[in-house]
Order: structure tokens, then sequence, then C-alpha cells
């Protein structure tokens, strides 16, 4: 009897396909992958079915075609801009899914704020500004300090506080190089305006099972993000909060999966608390994004991608929670330039309770600190009995890198 057979619908240079073949793999599942890239050097992506993903109605007819001939046991969405092809695909095989609405809300961060505060979860004061168009009249009766955002990236680009108009106005023409980006007529000149909370910053990771949500970790985020733009650095869980703040995020991510009408699937969310609530800053119907994910590995072949996967196939996964602390630290980007070599990866890789520095960038390519940039050199991975053991070791392990970085010369026309 042949194997289950699984479909990923990826980008086809994502980092999350190698986890999830992995994954397939592991769990006796056939991994298909979905893409565009016919001639790509990964070979699942070359080899797998072929379709184009800014084309929602023909993508999802060359998967049916497909799915004749040989079906489809689940169907899942790598990142944000694949999961609503995603559902609308499992939707029409018959396979768990949410609605493909939902998981459109959840991408675009002004529908989401909008659809949100209907439903009376607690969302910052914000408003759409249309950057093509003038903006005094927009700014009028803003408040400060501000933060201003595209409404379709993630990873904090393009996200910047603001203290005043001027710093505002000057945030607005930085930002609209960045959304001439998309390939989206509305995504390239609008951006959301809202209220700075000045508040500690969490990340939830979790999963919904018949519409009910269930807790995976809460991550800290013990560095402050005050701006002017919002470099991540350490996510460490288990959570030092009290338990009635846990117990506060939970129920503001359940109200907003509710809102969304999200109940099958992975669940990532941000959230800022102050002394008023916990604010929700997103919700995504997907995992945890760059190499965080491990942080959750259980140590005894368990993975976020395995139960994921069993999800999708409208499986009840079995959870084991990974014993003391882990944390990630995303290493910042000093300065802008070609990153010419890291040196003290050895002494930061033998500092007590690191697992892996595992650099991301090679050598010879650009780094581009935010807001531009949408990419973290690498990251530093450990384990201890304590969250306060991880982030000492973290930081400890960041020390000892030095990053060599030439200057990086432009030529422009005359």
């Amino acid at each position: 009897m042949p194997s289950p057979r699984f479909l990923l619908i990826a980008q086809p240079n994502s980092y999350r396909i190698a986890p999830y073949i992995k994954a397939c793999t592991e769990l006796g599942i056939e991994c298909r992958i979905a893409s565009r890239g016919e001639h790509s050097l990964i070979s699942e992506v070359a080899s797998g079915l072929h379709i184009e993903l800014d084309d929602h109605d023909a993508a999802l007819q060359a998967i049916l075609n497909d799915a004749a001939h040989r079906p489809y046991a689940g169907v899942l969405g790598s990142d944000d801009s694949t999961v609503e092809l995603a559902a609308r695909a499992a939707q029409a095989l018959g396979l768990p899914h949410n609605p493909p609405e939902a998981a459109q809300a959840t991408r675009r961060k002004d529908v989401a704020r909008k659809q949100l505060a209907q439903a009376g979860c607690p969302v910052p004061a914000h408003r759409l500004l249309n950057l093509a168009q003038s903006l005094p009249a927009q700014l009028e009766g803003a408040r400060y300090p501000c933060v201003i955002k595209p409404v379709h990236l993630s990873a904090s680009r393009g996200v910047m506080r603001c203290d005043n108009e001027a710093e505002l106005l000057a945030a607005c023409e930085r930002l609209l190089p960045i959304l001439n980006e998309s390939n989206n007529a509305f995504e390239n000149s609008h951006a959301l305006l809202e209220d700075y909370i000045d508040g500690i910053e969490v990340a939830f990771e979790g999963y919904l099972h018949n519409g009910k949500l269930h807790t995976l970790a809460i991550f800290d985020k013990p560095e402050p993000l005050t701006g002017p733009c919002f470099e991540e650095t350490i996510y460490v869980t288990p959570s030092t909060l009290d338990a009635s703040t846990q117990q506060q995020i939970e129920q503001r991510v359940q109200q907003a999966c509710n809102a969304f009408q999200l109940h099958t699937g992975p669940v990532h969310a941000e959230l800022r608390i102050d002394e008023q609530d916990a604010w929700i800053l997103e919700v995504a119907s997907r995992t945890i994004g760059g190499d965080c994910a491990r942080t959750l590995d259980t140590g005894n072949g368990q993975s976020l991608e395995q139960l994921t996967i069993q999800l999708a196939m409208g499986q009840q996964p079995q959870v084991n929670t990974p014993e003391g602390a882990s944390g990630v630290m995303m290493l910042p980007i000093p300065k802008a330039g070609i990153l010419k070599r890291v040196e003290g990866l050895l002494r930061a890789q033998q500092i007590p309770f690191v697992e892996k520095v595992e650099m991301v960038i090679p050598n010879g390519h650009e780094l581009i600190p935010l807001p531009e940039g949408n990419q973290y050199p690498g990251y530093i991975f450990a384990r201890a009995p304590t969250p306060q053991q991880v982030v000492d070791a973290l930081k400890q392990a960041h020390a000892e890198l030095h990053f060599e970085i030439a200057p990086l010369w432009k030529i422009h026309a005359a």
C-alpha cells in the first residue's frame, strides 16, 4: 500500500521546505512540493508540481488535476504568501482547512486590524495611509509616538517608530521604496499607522484543533523593543510572566482566532502587554518564522513541522513538552555592507548551554539592516535548566562574535 501523499505549497526558495520534507520522511509520508521553479536547484522543487503562485485559479486547477491521479492526505501552505492558496486547495479537496478568507485577513494587517476591532479584540488605534497621496491631511490627529508599517510584510521589515510629524514624514518617504517591491498596487502604496504600545512584547506559538486553541509556548522577548526599528533578537521559553498574564495572552489569541474563524492548524501570534491589556499585533495561521521553530523540538524526534502536518491531515497530534528552557538569538546586523567573515564562531559554540551557532548569510553577501532588510545573518540556539541561563548563554555567545563587514560601493548612472 503506498504511503500517504502530502502537498506543501511553498515559495521556491523557502527555508521551510527542508524541515517539512524531513518531517514527512520521519512520519512515513511522501512530500510533494507545489511551487514555481522547474529550474530550481532544490531537487524536490524542480521535480515537484509547478504552479504559478500569483495566479490562484490556475494554480488550484493544476493541484486538482494532480490530485485526480493520486489523492493527497493533507495540504499546507508554508508561509504567509501561500496559506490562502493552500486553504482553497484543501477546501476543494475536502481536506482540513481554514476559510480562505481567514488566511487572507491574517496576511493583510489593515484587514486584520479592522476585523479584530469589530470583534472587540484589543488592537492599537490605527488608520490606513495612502503614501501616493498628500500626507498632511491624512496625518491630522495622529498621536505620538506612533508606528508605521507595511500592510503585508513580516519580520519587522519596514516597521518604524516615529515620535513626531517630521519623523513620520521621513519614515513614509523611506518606506515607499520597500513597498514598491510588491506586485500588488494596493500594497505598494498603502501603510498602516497605529499607536505605539509602551509595554513588553511576547510571541505565542500554538495550534487549533476543532476550534480549540492549544498552547505550545509563550516566548519572552527580554531585549527592549522600543524603536526606531524593531529588530528582534532573543526569544526564550517558558515565559517568566505570571500565570494570570499568560492566561490573558491565551484568551486574547483564542479571541482573535474566533474573530478570524480559524479552527485548525498552527497559530503564531505577537502581542504587546501593558497595564491595560494584552494587545494583539499579529495572528497568523502558520508556524513561527526563521529557524525559531527548532527551540520547540523535543529532542525525541518530534518537531513543530510534524505536528503541523498531522493537523493538516485531520489527526490529533501527540505533543511532548520540551524539558527545561530553550531560546534563540536572531543575530542583529551591526551595519550595512558586504559580509567578509565572522570571527569567534568556535568560541561562541563552546559557551555552556549553547547548542548551535548557525550562519545563514554566506561570506561575500550583502547585509541589509532593518527597516529595509528582511533576513538575519544567523542564529544562536541554547538550552538550559532556566530561562535566565538561556538568555545569559545567548548573550555571552553573541559577545564572542565579530563581524568583518566591507563597505558596499554602488555605481549610480549619471
